[in-house]
């Protein structure tokens, strides 16, 4: 199941929250089909002022990450990585700005390397 961790100044989600969640999951649904939006999972997390340092200094204004959670056999897909990794930038990019030093990393799952509620899942 797609996750997606957004990680941003506070300042910048604030007010933002409802239509960066729905364009992520769109984002994801564009990709995967409407079979993926009710498992698409969005975090977002704001990074208060002072919390975030490029450079060896702190900064107001960060460009936005995101860990995104995905099947390792996604990775044998290209296309479909630069589609999702497309369709991410675009949507945060279109609400928070930064589009071009947006960063998205996806980071593979392995089967039964995740566990929900302390079962081992595929």
């Amino acid at each position: 199941m797609p996750h997606l961790t957004v990680h941003a100044a506070e300042t910048d989600l604030t007010g933002h929250e409802d239509a960066l969640i729905t364009a992520l999951t769109d984002a994801v649904t564009t990709v995967y089909g409407d079979w993926a939006r009710p498992i698409a999972v969005v975090r977002l997390v704001g990074v208060p002022t002072g919390r975030w340092g490029i450079g060896g200094e702190a900064t107001t204004n960060p460009a936005p990450t995101v860990a995104f959670g995905i099947k390792a056999q996604a990775l044998e897909h290209p296309d479909i990585l630069k589609r999702l990794a497309g369709g991410v930038t675009d949507a945060i990019g279109g609400i928070l700005g930064h589009h071009d030093q947006i960063t998205v990393d996806f980071i593979p799952t392995q089967p039964g390397t995740t566990a929900v509620g302390g079962t081992l899942t595929d």
